[in-house]
């Protein structure tokens, strides 16, 4: 058996540089690994190309290490709620490659699995295939780097284009529980991003709500096997952030 505990968010990233690719699970903020990322921002690593859904909001999550001005590119399918996002990329700050949602989670799929490409029909005849869509922009709003057309090609009538699959330096993920040998379980809507996140990472390392001795864990109800898994780091219950609040009115106001 190998233990894979570490003792704090600090000794977890300890080799995180400048110039490092991390693959970070969550969605929204859901199931983010905020203390891993914290221990980052709390570090010297800049420079860094980030893999991720989404890039936190403003002031949480990945937001942290963006308004820190340390991430030079996001690959994500979703600028969403961070206007500091929004701003650093129509800016020229900051690169982004908007990727669908599904072919992101795939890319990050299939470089766990070690497949170096697939083809999807998501994204044929739009600039997602053709190119052009702009990756950084120039401060006056033109156009620095634009998107280079991908491979189209036809299966039994039905025309494909080609995705490159993702691996990183790191992968960065949150689970519910997980045991010392790596076993991990993810909460809810969690599974969409942290499993995927974690194959992808040729180092993964977990922060973990309830950490619990191997056997502890019915096998039957691991997300996330050990091996994928090589550092964990136990953080307790996560301080769960609302990303937008909606709320109904009170029954009997009339509003």
């Amino acid at each position: 058996m190998t233990n894979k505990v570490v003792a704090s968010t600090a000794d977890a990233v300890v080799d995180v540089e400048s110039g490092s690719s991390l693959a970070v699970g969550g969605f929204g903020l859901c199931g983010i690994p905020d203390r891993l990322i914290a221990a980052i921002a709390s570090g010297g690593a800049e420079n860094l190309e980030v893999f991720s859904n989404n890039c936190g909001t403003d002031g949480h999550g990945l937001g942290i290490l963006l308004e820190g001005k340390r991430i030079r590119r996001v690959t994500a399918s979703y600028v969403g709620e961070n206007r500091e996002f929004a701003r650093q990329y129509l800016t020229g700050e900051l690169e982004v490659e908007l990727t669908p949602q599904g072919t992101l989670a795939e890319k990050l799929r299939a470089g766990g699995a070690g497949i170096p490409a697939f083809f999807t029909p998501a994204g044929v005849g739009t600039p997602i295939a053709l190119g052009g869509l702009p990756w950084r922009y120039h401060a006056d709003g033109s156009v620095a780097l634009a998107s280079p057309p991908k491979e189209v090609r036809e299966f039994r009538g039905r025309r494909y284009v080609l995705e490159e699959s993702i691996t990183a330096d790191f992968a960065l993920v949150h689970a519910l529980i997980g045991d010392t040998e790596g076993n991990l379980v993810f909460d809810k809507a969690a599974m969409n991003f942290n499993p995927l996140a974690a194959m992808a990472g040729r180092v993964c390392i977990a922060q973990v709500e309830r950490l619990v001795e191997p056997g502890e864990i019915d096998p039957a109800q691991v997300h996330l096997p050990g091996i994928f898994v090589d550092r964990v780091v136990h953080t307790g219950p996560q301080d769960k952030k609302i990303e937008k609040r909606t709320v109904s009115a009170a029954a009997g106001t009339g509003n």
